[in-house]
């Protein structure tokens, strides 16, 4: 119970840090939007939608937080805990149409270049970049082990580097008088946006599709059940993850001694904990009469 009540108490930082960067996300938004209308840059006014999309991505993480600590019950047997992937992909979405928009907005703007107060440019890019670095280190821990978070830390470090071209994009502006940086910028950053996203999304939809996990060898671990005393032979393998991090096994383990089922599963559940971190796994053991008709070895 005391482990309880401190896993809580951690849980409930980090919703209270994502809470602190919601609130300076939306503040800076409002600041960027009115600096880029004053100043005629659509660099900055793309900086500020894509920090709009920070704030609503933690707003969206920060729920799905919570949601996925809800305990499983009769509705969702298998618990709350893909709120999050589900969260990561709404967010991963969301910074494509964007970077998909503001792309669209800088080849217009490229055509009919228009003036761009470079002071203003500078002076509020690099307000946002000083927020956006706060943010991120804010969220910085929780992304290294949530997909959900790890989303929205991208979010607020693609906007980081946004308010970099930014800057440059205002001094550039300044010294040269090259008002085509400025859409040019918004180019390059809705790329950066653009390919992020794409690698993002592909563990995100992995999970959502039940994939193997990647850093896990189905064939060997195959191998290694198929190595301990009395197994015959496996099918009807299915190898997933339950959440994001939980990875589940699921098979028909053909035994020629049925006698020794009770320790045959112990030691093949500890040998795919051990080799292979696969803590949750369902065995079904058959006798050779007993063995499904054309079954796969692995799916069904």
């Amino acid at each position: 119970m005391p482990h309880d009540h401190s896993h809580d108490h951690i849980e409930e930082a980090g919703d209270r840090r994502v809470a602190l960067a919601i609130l300076v996300n939306l503040a800076l938004t409002v600041a960027q939007i009115i600096g880029g209308v004053f100043a005629g840059s659509l660099a900055l006014i793309a900086d500020a939608i894509h920090n709009l999309s920070d704030a609503l991505s933690l707003v969206i993480a920060f729920f799905a937080r919570r949601i996925s600590r809800r305990p499983a019950n009769a509705d969702m047997t298998f618990g709350y805990g893909r709120a999050e992937v589900v969260a990561a992909l709404v967010n991963y979405t969301t910074l494509i149409v964007i970077a998909l928009y503001l792309m669209a907005e800088g080849v217009q703007r490229l055509l009919s270049p228009s003036e761009v107060e470079g002071w203003t440019v500078v002076i509020v890019a690099g307000i946002a970049l000083i927020v956006d670095a706060v943010t991120a280190l804010l969220i910085f821990g929780m992304s290294k082990s949530s997909m959900n978070m790890r989303a929205a830390f991208l979010h607020n470090l693609t906007d980081a580097m946004a308010s970099v071209a930014v800057i440059v994009s205002g001094i550039a502006v300044l010294l040269y008088d090259w008002r085509l940086v400025d859409p040019l910028v918004t180019l390059g950053i809705s790329g950066y946006i653009l390919w992020h996203a794409a690698m993002g999304l592909k563990p995100v939809i992995r999970v959502l599709m039940l994939a193997a996990p990647e850093d896990v060898d189905l064939a060997d671990v195959i191998a290694d059940l198929e190595a301990v005393n009395g197994v015959e032979s496996l099918h009807h393998v299915h190898l997933w993850h339950m959440g994001e991090k939980d990875i589940s096994l699921q098979a028909h383990v053909v035994t020629s001694s049925p006698e020794g089922a009770h320790s045959m599963k112990r030691d093949l559940r500890a040998i795919l904990e051990e080799r292979h971190g696969i803590t949750h796994s369902v065995l079904e053991l058959e006798t050779a009469p007993d063995v499904c008709a054309d079954a796969r070895v692995v799916g069904h």
